[in-house]
């Protein structure tokens, strides 16, 4: 997602002793922020960090942070599409709306930071279809192309999707900066 842009980019597996982050926000900027300072604090570096998730219109927002957790603590991808299709059981399909979030934090040792949020808008299906991707991908239809992200490739994912989106608008600060 970073393609074309001039960085040294190491990952957490550069820091093997970066103590675990507890994901306690409210919020997807909120837990990314506070994943990215913790990161920064313990290793002096400019860091990038996300944090994502499925919020579904008429639930209010759920899953939302508990996205991957949201079927209980020994959470699946299987089990969590199966408790949100359980939940939607007898919605229409025009109160199904929902969206993929992204949020991004570029944090830097002194403090300072830049946030940025992708959007994917769709509706949620009745039930799982494709093999592609994970989470809940087999149940979140993109309404513009009529399947689920599950049966879109990763290459054309990886250009419409949350995470696209918010990347797209971190390489334009990127760029501004160069």
């Amino acid at each position: 997602m970073l393609e074309g842009v001039n960085l040294d980019l190491l990952s957490l597996s550069d820091y093997p002793d970066i103590p675990e982050i507890v994901e306690d926000g409210e919020t997807f900027f909120e837990n990314a922020l506070k994943k990215a300072r913790v990161v920064s604090e313990f290793t002096g570096e400019v860091v990038l960090a996300d944090d994502s998730g499925l919020e579904v219109d008429f639930l209010g927002g759920k899953p939302g942070v508990f996205s991957s957790r949201y079927s209980g603590p020994d959470a699946t991808d299987e089990l969590n599409n199966e408790e949100l299709l359980r939940e939607l059981e007898g919605v229409p399909m025009d109160e199904r709306g929902a969206s993929f979030v992204c949020a991004l934090v570029l944090y830097r040792p002194d403090g300072t930071f830049n946030s940025f949020e992708g959007r994917w808008q769709g509706k949620i299906g009745y039930k799982p279809i494709g093999t592609e991707g994970f989470g809940y991908d087999p149940v979140f239809i993109v309404p513009e192309i009529g399947v689920t992200v599950a049966e879109l490739s990763p290459d054309v994912k990886n250009k419409i999707s949350h995470r696209a989106k918010a990347f797209s608008k971190l390489k334009k600060e990127l760029a501004n900066k160069a």
